[in-house]
């Protein structure tokens, strides 16, 4: 069997490659759009050049039909960004997965370019592309003889013919083809760190821990849907913006639970008395205070109140009326943040959808997963407004024992009438079940929210700074 690579790949590296274009829905495509014969070989080096830990090309014994894929793994390889770049992506499956997408598209892009501009060149693809389907058709036949040796070695000078062009071509355009890498370089990053938005939660550092614990395939979709659909960017940017907020509102909360009334003895950064910063820094008691903090032995402020991990549910009625639309994804990366803050806490989140109907969605201590978070993205219900409906799917939910003592978030930016025998009643048992009501009325009155409401909050979008009041629940 021929070497289809021009890599030191191993068996290894190309079992790992046929995994993940199996799984990768944006690997097929790009591959189906190959501007060049050989295409899923270029890729298949394509990522390994971007994953193994040592790539290289080979000196000698490559395929003369593969003389492309040499040529441009050459340029690639040498690329100056390429090769800071590949700090991030070696051993990484899905940077190393979504960097060859990328890769591979910009690749078909530049040689689509450079068709439009040399008649020669174009000339040369498309014969090429008619004597590879007259070698498949050969393929097919049960005895293809010599004639099938033939158009193999015209079709081998063919691929040297083209492979002289293609050098030429980098040769004048390097300019270009190097923009393309970067530009490849540049969208991976963006992909990546929009997941981190999407999936991190309200600490610092924790997008990746987050990504690692969702499967690949999960990753890879989530990654190819956020590369190709303006509105995932558009979520995750605001779920970005809106969980460093809530990071800090979540961070002074936490100073603020902390009592001067008494010191224990533990390991939480956070609470370690300034006096065993001071041992820390000392290089003569640094040993002593490391030894004391693995123990579990260094001095720390003890925390009053509640405990974080004993606050209740969320449930979140967000309000999708027509005229909600224009902040659609605003309220998402709303939605993610809230999220963000339940699987942090390890508290069950419920999200009700309403206008005049309702969709309800629980999440078992805030995961979500990429499919729903996909799911999520794509839904919007339009029509009306009806307050009634989803106070009482609400108040279903908290009926429901893990839902007790809920913290209720009530978001809209219409009006509605209720009528006073359901405040009455709502009321009465939003009293018996220890929950409270915060709402955020989105630029209209607030005369009938006010009514099921412990607090209210006026606000003109969702990054207006009244709105991270429901960061601090």
């Amino acid at each position: 069997m021929k070497n289809r690579s021009v890599l030191n790949t191993d068996a290894y590296d190309k079992r790992r490659f046929k995994e993940i274009f199996d799984m990768s829905l944006g690997l097929q495509k790009v591959r189906g759009e190959g501007a060049l014969p050989m295409f899923e070989p270029l890729l298949a080096d394509i990522w390994a050049s971007l994953y193994k830990m040592k790539p290289e090309i080979l000196a000698k014994d490559v395929d003369s039909v593969l003389k492309v894929n040499k040529t441009l793994m050459d340029r690639i390889m040498a690329d100056e960004s390429f090769v800071h770049y590949r700090s991030f992506t070696r051993l990484n499956d899905l940077l190393s997965a979504i960097g060859t997408v990328k890769f591979g598209e910009k690749t078909n892009q530049w040689l689509a370019d450079q068709k439009e501009e040399d008649e020669d060149f174009q000339k040369q693809i498309q014969e090429i592309h008619a004597m590879q389907r007259r070698l498949q058709e050969q393929d097919w036949q049960e005895d293809p003889g010599s004639g099938s040796r033939v158009l193999e070695e015209i079709f081998n000078e063919m691929m040297t013919k083209f492979d002289k062009k293609l050098q030429q071509l980098l040769q004048n355009n390097s300019h270009s083809f190097s923009q393309a890498l970067a530009q490849a370089m540049q969208e991976t990053k963006q992909v990546k760190d929009g997941l981190k938005s999407l999936l991190g939660g309200c600490s610092a550092g924790s997008g990746d821990a987050e990504l690692k614990k969702v499967p690949l395939r999960d990753q890879l979709a989530l990654a190819e849907k956020m590369a190709s659909d303006k509105t995932m960017k558009e979520i995750a940017e605001w779920a970005g913006r809106f969980k460093q907020i809530a990071r800090k509102k979540q961070k002074s909360i936490h100073k603020e639970s902390m009592g001067r009334r008494g010191v224990t003895l533990g390991n939480d950064i956070e609470r370690l008395l300034p006096m065993e910063f001071g041992l820390y820094m000392h290089p003569i008691s640094k040993n002593d205070f490391l030894r004391r903090f693995v123990e579990g032995q260094t001095m720390q402020y003890e925390q009053k109140g509640r405990e974080v991990l004993e606050k209740g549910p969320i449930v979140l009625c967000l309000d999708q009326s027509g005229s909600m639309y224009k902040l659609d994804t605003q309220s998402k990366g709303f939605i993610l943040t809230l999220m963000s803050i339940a699987r942090r806490q390890r508290r069950d989140f419920c999200l009700i959808l309403f206008s005049t109907l309702t969709e309800i969605h629980k999440y078992e201590k805030g995961k979500i997963k990429g499919s729903d978070m996909v799911s999520l993205a794509r839904t919007f219900l339009g029509g009306g407004t009806n307050f009634a409906l989803p106070l009482d799917e609400a108040m279903n939910v908290i009926n429901e024992s893990r839902f007790k003592q809920a913290d209720l978030v009530f978001v809209t930016d219409g009006e509605d009438t209720l009528n006073d025998s359901f405040l009455l009643e709502f009321n009465k048992k939003k009293k018996e079940k220890d929950f409270n009501v915060l709402s955020l009325v989105l630029g209209s009155s607030i005369h009938i929210v006010e009514q099921f409401s412990d607090r209210v909050i006026q606000v003109y979008d969702f990054d207006d700074a009244g709105s991270f009041t429901a960061f601090e629940i």
